[in-house]
């Protein structure tokens, strides 16, 4: 494969808590959710993730992933397990029993680049150790929360010993780069939607436009 697309799942079918700031602009229904899976099975050009370690991980996504013979990556927010309408650790535990990877979202869902070093010690080590034994396996591989980093948040990722960083970029990423854009479930989805982000390619000058995006996003700082 010369490419892949990376598609971020949120929340999905009725939220059983209250919504954080723009985060409904990422929860989809459960029909969404089953037409992007209907779309994507058979299709090795594309990855799953889940991010911030919602209940609908398990309740809702996992039977339908099992369904359809698909694998997932899941970013857990360490810190919040447990909390009304996330994941607990039986449900990480069970996550890993139906063959899905954990990965670290961090300890609270922060922005990386304005971490204190109280802070940086629970997002980038407390996160990955809690997750590592709940796992039974090292952790090493991250969703930058808000998609958001700059050159010093990658320096301490791979400081960290983080072996791939997942961001929000948005487009295709080459299968084995470190860095991996990403393109979120929208609430507004639809077929064409899901058509356009799976098959679509963009033009010469949107190609340059994000090339330049992200590399500012390295370079900043």
């Amino acid at each position: 494969m010369r490419s892949v697309v990376n598609l971020t799942v949120h929340g999905i079918g009725p939220p059983s808590r209250p919504f954080e700031p723009g985060e409904q602009d990422t929860w989809v229904t459960v029909e969404q959710f089953e037409q992007v899976l209907d779309a994507v099975a058979g299709r090795p050009d594309v990855r799953l993730t889940f991010d911030d370690g919602n209940a609908s991980d398990v309740e809702i996504a996992l039977p339908r992933l099992r369904e359809r013979g698909l694998v997932a990556e899941f970013f857990v927010l360490a810190g919040r397990l447990g909390e009304p309408g996330r994941l607990d650790a039986d449900g990480v535990r069970e996550l890993v029993a139906a063959g899905m990877t954990v990965g670290s979202h961090g300890w609270a869902h922060r922005d990386w680049r304005r971490l204190d070093a109280r802070e940086a010690g629970e997002e980038l080590g407390e996160a990955h150790r809690v997750l590592s034994e709940l796992t039974g396996r090292p952790v090493t591989r991250v969703a930058i929360p808000f998609g958001s980093y700059d050159r010093h948040v990658l320096r301490r990722l791979r400081l960290a010993g983080v072996t791939r960083a997942y961001t929000s970029d948005g487009g295709r990423a080459r299968p084995d780069a470190w860095l991996q854009a990403r393109t979120s479930l929208r609430h507004d989805l639809d077929a064409a939607w899901t058509r356009r982000v799976l098959d679509g390619r963009p033009s010469p000058l949107a190609r340059a436009r994000s090339f330049a995006a992200r590399t500012v996003k390295r370079l900043r700082g």
